[in-house]
């Protein structure tokens, strides 16, 4: 059991992470707007995020939808409810499923690569390198793919639940034999603006999330090879963590924002 003063110090470990992780950010923000990393830098990490990301995410959304499709129409079928099939597709994927599976998918994909590729920079002393030449370390590595992360996460999201509302109408309609209008009508009238904004403020927090933490773990590496690979396994499982803990928060404070969005915005 520990002493009271390695209680106080882990405590104080883990707060002076917590800062450095948040000067991080501000200090990623601050040289983003004093002179942005150049534009072939942050096309490669566009490409490498979001193109290099679409075969998972395709899959995962549309296989996502299957089931819910499947689920919902067995559930709602001898109720007389399977016309809600296609609602509850659409609503559970642009809402839920879409931004939390695709953060997931994104994370074990680009995000341990990310702290893999950094930290490796950093146990080679790369970074250091960058820094006797008078490269900003924050400016020429993590900018770019900060960018890169908060442009194409959400973009990602809406492809992947796109992809799984496919997927639900293929099953809905040429598996169990729903007609089509009945899983496409009540979608216009019940699928609102705040359901598709409240997938896409999801998926740029969740891009914010996967890009920091995993830079933040790449760039404060140490420990040779197997530092490398302790810190990537742990940059996973704080994003998931985060990534679960923050999509809560979000859920809330968005329902609970609903009327004065719509007041400000017409939702």
């Amino acid at each position: 059991m520990p002493t009271p003063p390695a209680k106080a110090e882990n405590t104080f470990q883990i707060l002076a992470t917590i800062g450095s992780y948040f000067t991080l950010i501000l200090s990623v923000i601050w040289v983003t707007i004093k002179r942005p990393p150049s534009w072939p830098l942050i096309r490669d990490q566009m490409y490498e995020i979001g193109v290099g990301s679409l075969p998972v995410v395709a899959v995962t959304g549309f296989c996502t939808g299957m089931v819910l499709a499947a689920q919902s129409f067995f559930q709602l079928s001898d109720k007389g409810l399977a016309s809600a099939t296609g609602l509850m597709v659409t609503k559970a994927m642009l809402v839920e499923l879409g931004p939390v599976l695709t953060a997931f998918m994104v994370t074990g994909r680009v995000g341990a690569a990310i702290c893999a590729e950094l930290g490796t920079m950093r146990v080679t002393e790369q970074i250091d390198a960058l820094q006797s030449m008078a490269v900003n370390p924050l400016r020429y590595l993590v900018a770019p793919r900060f960018i890169a992360g908060i442009t194409m996460l959400p973009l990602l999201t809406i492809f992947s639940c796109l992809m799984g509302i496919m997927g639900g109408y293929m099953i809905a309609v040429h598996y169990y034999g729903l007609p089509s209008n009945s899983f496409l009508d009540p979608l216009p009238e019940h699928i609102t603006t705040f359901d598709v904004m409240s997938g896409l403020v999801k998926g740029f927090v969740f891009g914010v999330i996967i890009i920091t933490i995993s830079c933040y773990r790449g760039m404060t590496t140490s420990g040779g090879a197997a530092g490398v690979g302790r810190a990537t396994t742990n940059s996973v499982v704080v994003c998931y963590a985060v990534i679960l803990i923050g999509n809560f928060l979000l859920t809330i404070g968005l329902n609970n924002s609903y009327e004065q969005l719509q007041e400000w915005f017409g939702w």
